[in-house]
């Protein structure tokens, strides 16, 4: 009898294994499935993963986004900060040659008033084209132009943009702002001494003998200007921005 009672199972002892199995279990992974932690942690990565690649339709829509962005931006500079002009004709020798190509600041003079010395752009109606010339004297004040001399408000002008070319044309005997004897119709030597009306600038091409500016056209209204020739970019052996 006693034999027969000791071969039967403990099954209170097997079932404390098995709750002491489930426990450490649940200590592994606080579920009790013993393969749910690292499940989890996979998921996790892939979740992270997937997260950082994006669709490639959402890619091209991106991209599209920026290109649109950049269009208007480059249209929004192209028509009210700045345009590209061609120099046209000789008028601005030696500083501007013809067929170059500047940048012309359009906004400047928005927010002030043009300077002496300095390059615009102006529109000449009557012609049906631009202009590029150097302004010379301002609203008020008084000028005058002899021979290579100009006078604003009755003191000589030092125009250093120019002193090269007086130099040589002097040491040659000859005046730079020159009359050639084959236009009896462009008298650019002489300007009569006179007052430049409010809203308008007197101007000059730096090729004085070869010029059609105010000595021929008059005062220019400042609402004709485009804007200040800043930057010379083509030929790009040239490329430099301008000195006014």
């Amino acid at each position: 009898m006693d034999n027969n009672s000791n071969s039967k199972p403990d099954e209170s002892t097997e079932l404390e294994a098995r709750s002491d199995s489930a426990e450490r279990t649940n200590r592994e992974d606080g579920t009790g499935n013993p393969f749910r932690a690292s499940s989890e942690a996979g998921d996790s990565v892939l979740s992270r993963r997937n997260k950082r690649k994006k669709p490639k339709g959402n890619e091209l829509v991106e991209w599209i986004k920026a290109l649109a962005i950049a269009g208007v931006l480059v249209l929004v500079i192209r028509w009210f900060l700045v345009s590209p002009f061609i120099v046209d004709g000789p008028s601005m020798e030696p500083n501007f040659w013809d067929r170059e190509r500047i940048i012309v600041n359009k906004i400047i003079y928005d927010i002030r008033a043009p300077k002496r010395g300095e390059v615009i752009v102006f529109h000449v109606p009557e012609e049906g084209r631009d202009f590029i010339k150097r302004v010379i004297a301002l609203p008020g004040e008084t000028v005058k132009v002899e021979g290579d001399q100009v006078y604003i408000n009755g003191e000589p002008l030092d125009e250093t943009y120019l002193r090269d070319a007086y130099d040589q044309a002097h040491a040659q005997g000859t005046l730079y702002n020159r009359y050639d004897g084959d236009r009896s119709n462009f008298p650019n030597t002489k300007f009569p001494e006179g007052v430049v009306p409010e809203g308008t600038v007197f101007v000059m091409g730096d090729n004085r003998p070869n010029s059609e500016d105010s000595r021929m056209i008059g005062y220019i209204s400042t609402d004709r200007i485009v804007g200040r020739a800043d930057l010379i970019f083509w030929p790009i052996k040239d490329f430099k921005f301008v000195n006014h």
